[in-house]
């Protein structure tokens, strides 16, 4: 069976990597399709495939600004010839999903729906980021022919998996489909509690970018009269550099192993936007430390509010604020938090992707879910 992995673009290890890089294990013979590909930006295991790029990838300043393309992704993923598959996984949070699938059995993982052709525009076209004038007449028109090409073109997907109860409920929304839910993997072995104390600040761990709200939880913190690090890096990153003050540290991109001594050291882990998911809640509460987390999205099925966290209502910096000196007087169960995180480990994600790929590919030619 001739088998083709098709991925949004590879320019770094995400969530999105983490569940392609399971898929490269189980098929490691399969070609991945990609909008982008930044050589030694994901891990060997994924840089071993074949790895076919659109006509994209050799345009001025695809390496740093390919989001720039966004207009013209619909026909760059249509470009690719699928003639000659068996079968096709695609791993979408953009426009993975609706790659032509040319008779083959298409299979869509799916991180989200486009988060700014639909319900998050304003996160990332609103007038404050763009203008108003360039939100409204040309933003705004982009996205809403992007939006319908998007449903459109879910019906070349056979059966579709998402990455959360939040993101099936989005799927059945947008696409009028039904979609089973497979967790993302979290490496429950790396990421373990230590013997180390926690000290007073607070972390963050997240790409930078605007739906995140990296701007409240700064000012979150600030209000609360604490320390906040941030790890990791993103378009957003000067913006939120202007913002933070003394009390605000922010690391940039790290390896794993210092992303995992980040966790153990911190107080509490915060995550202030609406989370698809969301892997860091996850690999914190595995390294033995309480969440705070917005109470929507996929902080719901992460995070146990009193028990391995807390959640805020409002996504304001006050809501924030009150919250995180609500963790400092919780008391922290360092097994029951691991235990929990067990839930979401990497060995249950490849049980449960395995289990969904032999059921779609034993049910007759044609079904649709």
């Amino acid at each position: 069976m001739r088998v083709a992995l098709v991925h949004d673009w590879l320019t770094g290890m995400r969530g999105g990597e983490k569940v392609l890089e399971g898929l490269c294990e189980l098929y490691p013979d399969a070609d991945i399709l990609t909008l982008f590909h930044q050589r030694g930006s994901v891990s060997p295991l994924i840089e071993r495939h074949r790895i076919r790029t659109s006509p994209l990838q050799s345009l001025p300043f695809a390496a740093k600004h390919y989001r720039r393309y966004l207009p013209l992704f619909p026909s760059a993923i249509e470009h690719f010839d699928c003639r000659g598959y068996d079968f096709i996984i695609s791993s979408s949070h953009c426009v993975a999903k609706s790659v032509i699938p040319a008779g083959a059995r298409h299979l869509c993982y799916c991180h989200s729906p486009m988060r700014y052709a639909w319900d998050q525009f304003d996160a990332y076209f609103g007038a404050e980021r763009v203008g108003a004038a360039a939100s409204r007449w040309v933003y705004r028109p982009i996205m809403s022919r992007l939006a319908r090409w998007d449903a459109a073109t879910a019906t070349r997907v056979d059966r579709f998996v998402a990455n959360s109860r939040h993101v099936a409920g989005r799927i059945a929304r947008y696409y009028n489909r039904t979609a089973s839910v497979v967790y993302p993997p979290v490496d429950t072995t790396f990421y373990c509690p230590a013997a180390i104390p926690p000290e007073s600040h607070f972390l963050i761990v997240s790409a930078l970018v605007p739906y995140k709200r990296i701007d409240l939880a700064i000012e979150g913190c600030r209000r609360a009269g604490a320390r906040l690090r941030i790890v990791g890096d993103g378009p957003e990153r000067a913006r939120l550099e202007r913002l933070g003050g003394d009390d605000v540290t922010f690391v940039g991109s790290v390896p794993d192993e210092a992303v995992r001594d980040e966790y153990r050291r911190t107080m509490a882990l915060l995550l202030p936007g609406e989370e698809d998911f969301g892997i860091a809640p996850v690999e914190a509460q595995a390294c033995g430390r309480p969440v705070v987390a917005f109470g929507r999205g996929g902080a719901l099925e992460t995070v146990i509010d009193g028990e391995t966290g807390v959640l805020f209502s409002e996504l304001t910096a006050e809501s924030i604020r009150a919250a995180l000196e609500g963790v400092t007087r919780m008391r922290v169960d360092s097994a029951r938090l691991r235990d929990h995180a067990q839930r979401f480990s990497r060995e249950q994600h490849m049980q449960h992707i395995r289990d969904t790929i032999a059921d779609t590919l034993a049910a007759p030619a044609g079904t649709r879910w």
